[in-house]
C-alpha cells in the first residue's frame, strides 16, 4: 500500500482554516481573529485561531493540528484494540462558532485524518469529519438550507452517502442522559476507508468546502435579528447542554486531553456564556417550547413541508 499524502491534506486544511476566518470576519465586520502557534512536546503543534467578544461572534474557534506520537491514545484503541503499540500521525481542522444573537445558531464542524503504523507493516489509515447545527430559536428554511447543502456535499460519492452520514450525525450528537438531540444534526462519518485514499480524500475536501456554503447565509440572515434578555438567558440554558455533550461524550476532546494536547486549544469550543436551571421546563406555547417540539426530533428535513 502506498503511503497517504499527509503533506497534501496538511496543505488543504491550512488553506481551508484561511478560507473560513476571512468569510468569519467578514460576517463579524469589526473583531479579527487572533492567532496562537503551539507546539506539542511529544511532537506535533498546531495554529489556533480564536474570535471573543465581538459584535457577531460572541466566541468562535478556527483550529488546525497536526500531532504525532509514539501510540495511540485510548480512545482510539478502544475502538480499534488492534492498533495497541502503533505510532500515529493526526492531523484534522476543528471550528466550533457561538453567534451573540440568540436567532443565530452555533455549529460545530470538523474533517481529520490519521494514520497508524507498525514497523515492517502498511499503515492503517482513516479520515472522519463532518459538521452539525445547534438552533436556540429554530427556522424551517434553515434547517432545510443546512440539509439540502450537507446532501449536494455528499452526492457525487454516492446515493446513500448523505442518507448514511446524516444517520450517523443524529445518533453521535444525542446526550444520552438527557434524551435529547444537541440540534438539528447535519453530517458524521468516521473510520472511513472503504474506497481508495485520492476518494477518501475527495470526500473530506467536500465536507470541508460546503461547510461554508451550509452556514454563512443563515448567520448572514439571523445575526441582525432583535433579541432581549430573555432570548439571551436561554440561549445561555442552551448551552448547557452544549457544555455537557463536549465534556462527555465528544470523541475530538477525548483524543486531545488524552493525547496530552492543548488545553486551551481543546477547549476553546465551550460556550462564553452559559447556566444551568434544576428542572426547568420551558412555557407550553413559548418559542423556547417550539425548539423542543419541533426542532429536537429525529426528521427528514428534505422531505419537510412544515
Amino acid at each position: 500500500m502506498l503511503k497517504p499524502k499527509i503533506t497534501d491534506i496538511k496543505n488543504y486544511l491550512l488553506q481551508l482554516q484561511d478560507s473560513i476566518c476571512q468569510q468569519l470576519e467578514a460576517e463579524e465586520g469589526i473583531a479579527k481573529f487572533c492567532e496562537d502557534l503551539w507546539e506539542r512536546p511529544e511532537g506535533g503543534g498546531g495554529r489556533t485561531r480564536v474570535i471573543e467578544n465581538g459584535d457577531v461572534l460572541e466566541k468562535a474557534g478556527v483550529n488546525f493540528s497536526h500531532v504525532f506520537g509514539s501510540q495511540l491514545p485510548f480512545a482510539i484503541t478502544q475502538q480499534m484494540p488492534e492498533l495497541k503499540g502503533c505510532t500515529f500521525q493526526a492531523l484534522g481542522i476543528s471550528i466550533v462558532i457561538h453567534p451573540r444573537n440568540p436567532y443565530a445558531p452555533t455549529t460545530h464542524f470538523n474533517v481529520r485524518f490519521f494514520c497508524a503504523e507498525k514497523p515492517n507493516s502498511n499503515p492503517v489509515w482513516w479520515f472522519g469529519g463532518g459538521f452539525d447545527l445547534t438552533p436556540y430559536y429554530g427556522f424551517v428554511e434553515d434547517c432545510q438550507h443546512w440539509q439540502r447543502i450537507a446532501k449536494q456535499a455528499c452526492d457525487p460519492f454516492g446515493a446513500d452517502v448523505y442518507s448514511k452520514f446524516k444517520i450517523a450525525c443524529d445518533n453521535y450528537f444525542f446526550l444520552k442522559h438527557r434524551n435529547e438531540p444537541r440540534g438539528i444534526g447535519g453530517l458524521f462519518f468516521d473510520y472511513l476507508n472503504e474506497w481508495d485514499f485520492d476518494t477518501c480524500f475527495a470526500l473530506m475536501r467536500s465536507v470541508g468546502d460546503h461547510f461554508m456554503l451550509a452556514y454563512r447565509p443563515i448567520l448572514a440572515r439571523r445575526k441582525n435579528i432583535a433579541y432581549g434578555e430573555k432570548e439571551r438567558e436561554f440561549q445561555s440554558y442552551r448551552h448547557g447542554r452544549y457544555v455537557e455533550f463536549n465534556l462527555i461524550y465528544d470523541r475530538g476532546t477525548l483524543f486531545g486531553l488524552q493525547t496530552g494536547g492543548r488545553t486551551e486549544s481543546i477547549l476553546m469550543s465551550l460556550p462564553a456564556t452559559v447556566s444551568w436551571r434544576y428542572d426547568w421546563q420551558p412555557p407550553l406555547g413559548s418559542k423556547e417550547s417550539e425548539l423542543y417540539e419541533k426542532f429536537l426530533v429525529a426528521k427528514d428535513w428534505l422531505a419537510s413541508n412544515e
